[in-house]
């Protein structure tokens, strides 16, 4: 093990009442070990209370307190800490009575070989490491055993990405290339559109599938529970703190960390995950020992990190670290021929659960989806599906089970039963041309809703403007809107500039 463990990482305390025995272990192992040398058992157990000794090498007989005092004393501050025994022959049953009922780990004859003694630190300083090693498994295993029962983790594969849209195959092209690299992803996108499901399809498609996905919320904890979370805590670190506690870094070590609204990390979290992301360590709140992880961290946002790195909110060094590959992943309202397939989708996920023979959707219920600007995305739609389940009072969901966020009115819902009942007249048409129609009420939909305001329209429909004038002379809609918009709307239907 000693060819892969740098032996230099974990101190050793040496402790001996004899100046001259101190010298001789610092000029034959300084320049190997981390070497602390005490002249008496009570500097020796100072110098244990402030460094995490991984062995304590001490002579026997010392004024005060001997060598087996000092042991017993120091396994209460330290009690992972290898203890070893440096003495003359005549104590040496006492040390071998010592070694079988397990108070130290070997001891040392004077005078003493430096092979034979560097062979002993060696071997302690692996026992210590490995030692703990195995601690950090077991926790982290329990730990993750217990996220599991709260979040279960499912195998998500590309196949199990709902969609056929152009815009969802580009995200998915992107999910392909990155997934077998190991760089920092950010997804970007309004809330609802997907992106921890895209995180997970990036895992589950990479060499670190066997190992752990791990997901925190940025934006659901205060900053000092956040730091916690992520990093996490020794015994005694706060109030609270009854016992050590892994982060979600330590958990995910070997897998994938997801971050989601990673745009509301507090400014001294962002410090610690920019050190995290460059160093691939971190010290547990509260503690000092450094902690090394192999993590690939793919976090998201709906946020635009642009405008909050120019109003001081977010740290530029950090959004280059995160922003390697990013994805943008597109609104519903972008993806409205993949409507119809999320719906039939979440109406199997949540029909058995129903208690009602529901197996479809009518064709006026798919035309009021396919209408519908939907502002909360794919986790508005979902929550919709569920809900008009329990709304339906026949084998299928009707436009009339659709309970909508926010309802358009009256002739907005005109314009869409009457494009529902020509698709059902002639359902066999291109998709092309279905698609022309599906856009035509839904654009009729949001300048009813928006009472003929433009600005207002185009924000619901997730378009500019001059977009929203450009699909109103396509569709023939130009007497939707008034002769000439007012001067806060800054612009003529006919797509000229406002006047000076």
């Amino acid at each position: 093990m000693s060819q892969g463990l740098d032996l230099g990482k974990y101190p050793v305390l040496v402790v001996d009442d004899e100046s001259d025995n101190l010298d001789a272990f610092r000029f034959n192992f300084g320049r190997t070990f981390q070497l602390l040398l005490a002249g008496s058992g009570e500097e020796a157990l100072a110098l244990a209370r402030q460094h995490d000794v991984a062995a304590i090498v001490t002579d026997q007989r010392m004024p005060k307190m001997t060598g087996l005092d000092l042991l017993k004393a120091a396994r209460e501050i330290r009690p992972d800490a290898v203890g070893i025994i440096v003495t003359a022959f005549t104590d040496v049953d006492v040390l071998i009575e010592a070694i079988n009922l397990g108070r130290i780990y070997r001891y040392v004859t004077k005078p003493w070989d430096s092979k034979e003694v560097r062979g002993v630190l060696t071997h302690a300083v692996e026992r210590f490491a490995l030692q703990r090693e195995n601690r950090r498994l077991g926790e982290q295993l329990a730990a993750y055993v217990g996220m599991l029962s709260k979040d279960a983790h499912g195998a998500f594969s590309f196949g199990a990405i709902v969609g056929e849209s152009p815009a969802l195959r580009e995200v998915l092209t992107r999910v392909e290339q990155v997934a077998k690299t190991s760089s920092t992803v950010l997804l970007r996108g309004e809330t609802g559109t997907g992106k921890e499901m895209v995180a997970r399809a990036i895992h589950i498609n990479s060499a670190r599938e066997s190992r752990p996905f791990v997901r925190l919320n940025c934006g659901a904890l205060a900053p000092g529970v956040l730091e916690s979370e992520l990093f996490g805590h020794e015994k005694g670190s706060f109030t609270g703190a009854v016992a050590r506690r892994l982060g979600r870094f330590e958990l995910a070590d070997g897998g994938t960390l997801f971050l989601d609204e990673v745009g509301d990390l507090p400014l001294d979290v962002q410090v610690k995950l920019l050190r995290v992301l460059q160093e691939r360590e971190f010290e547990r709140v509260g503690g000092s020992e450094t902690i090394k992880v192999d993590v690939r961290v793919v976090s998201a946002t709906h946020r635009d990190l642009e405008r909050q790195i120019a109003d001081g909110t977010f740290r530029e060094d950090l959004y280059y670290r995160l922003n390697v590959f990013p994805i943008q992943l597109p609104p519903l309202r972008d993806r409205q021929s993949d409507i119809p397939l999320l719906a039939e989708h979440f109406l199997q996920k949540y029909a058995p659960g129903a208690g009602k023979p529901v197996h479809g959707i009518d064709a006026g219920a798919v035309a009021a989806l396919t209408g519908y600007p939907w502002p909360g995305n794919v986790r508005e739609l979902e929550n919709l599906i569920e809900r008009a389940l329990i709304l339906a009072r026949g084998s299928e969901i009707t436009a009339a089970d659709l309970e909508f966020t926010r309802r358009p009115s009256a002739a907005a819902a005109g314009a869409l039963a009457a494009t529902s009942a020509q698709r059902t007249s002639d359902g066999a048409r291109p998709l092309g041309e279905r698609l022309h129609e599906q856009e035509r009420g839904a654009i009729v939909a949001a300048i009813d809703s928006a009472q003929g305001n433009i600005a207002h329209a185009a924000r619901a429909l997730g378009i500019n403007r001059s977009t929203l004038y450009y699909r109103l002379r396509k569709h023939g809609l130009e007497h939707l809107l008034p002769m000439r918009e007012s001067p806060a709307g800054g612009a003529d239907p006919t797509g000229a500039p406002p006047a000076s």
